[in-house]
């Protein structure tokens, strides 16, 4: 059997938690556009996935995203030419800025959230319940594994 068959029959975990999260980044996005929110791209997931609605520091969210941190000023840099999020000083330390959703911002997370909720019912009603409940546990806990957790 050919390495690219076998890949196809028998993917391993890469292939399936890449196919798994394009598919889901897809369908997301798609249906974000659909509800007001066109101009958002998946890269942005790495700000506004992470992002709390009383604002998170660049480096928190480099931290959690796993992306670098000037990654994240360019994502930061392009949501807040969108109107998604502001910066603001951080009333705990005034050297530092935190980055802020705007109304559009939490929009978008609001609508985001119950988008994947909605997502995520739809694939416990396809597989069970009980199924989805534990794939959810496991894949948790393979990704805690792989993120140091």
């Amino acid at each position: 059997m050919r390495r690219s068959q076998r890949k196809q029959e028998e993917p391993d975990l890469g292939v399936l938690a890449g196919r798994t999260l394009f598919g889901l980044q897809r369908e997301l996005f798609t249906r974000l556009g659909e509800v007001g929110h066109p101009d958002v791209r998946p890269r942005h997931g790495a700000v506004l996935a992470y992002l709390d609605e009383e604002g998170s520091r660049a480096t928190d969210l480099a931290a959690q995203s796993g992306q670098h941190k000037q990654v994240i000023g360019t994502l930061v840099d392009e949501l807040v030419e969108l109107g998604y999020v502001r910066r603001q000083p951080d009333p705990a330390d005034r050297r530092a800025k935190l980055i802020v959703p705007t109304d559009k911002g939490l929009d978008h997370m609001a609508k985001s959230d119950a988008i994947l909720a909605g997502m995520e019912a739809e694939h416990a009603r396809a597989v069970g319940e009980e199924a989805y409940a534990e794939f959810k546990r496991v894949f948790r806990l393979v990704a805690d594994r792989h993120s140091g957790r």
